[in-house]
């Protein structure tokens, strides 16, 4: 399983708002930190926006921040709200599934538990426990952007 680079960059863009409570931050300065498109981080930021998850302001002084408490957001809901879907085969899709054993294949039964599982343990962990990282704050500051 891979989880697309949307979702990559919305889990690192909050761990770095989360990293920075009080302070108002710009797209901009969060995809020079990561190294990022920020042309792909301004639609993975309106999204988490759309969710509920940043709050914007436009203008003179404005910028982004978290709109929520990072010790209540779990990390598999994340993942789920932002992957388009979590169909790591074929048959898991009803409208694109060609696979001809698919009502006699017991994989499938045991890729979704899996699928489940996975979601299930990153639910145990919450944004600020991604983001309590001291090293990798200080890793982001020590990195000058272009």
């Amino acid at each position: 399983m891979q989880l697309t680079m949307f979702t990559d960059y919305g889990l690192r863009s909050l761990m770095y708002l989360a990293g920075r409570p009080d302070q108002l931050c710009s797209v901009g300065e969060i995809a020079q930190r990561y190294g990022i498109s920020r042309n792909h981080l301004v639609k993975v930021v309106h999204r988490l926006a759309q969710l509920g998850y940043i709050a914007s302001s436009k203008g003179k002084g404005g910028g982004i921040r978290l709109a929520c408490d990072p010790k209540e957001v779990r990390l598999g809901d994340l993942v789920e709200a932002l992957e388009p879907n979590m169909n790591i085969v074929e048959c898991f899709d009803r409208n694109t599934n060609s696979c001809l054993i698919v009502d006699a294949c017991r994989l499938k039964r045991y890729l979704h538990e899996a699928t489940r599982s996975f979601l299930t343990d990153l639910n145990q962990h919450t944004l600020a426990d991604a983001a309590g990282n001291r090293a990798m704050f200080k890793a982001l500051n020590e990195i000058r952007p272009a």
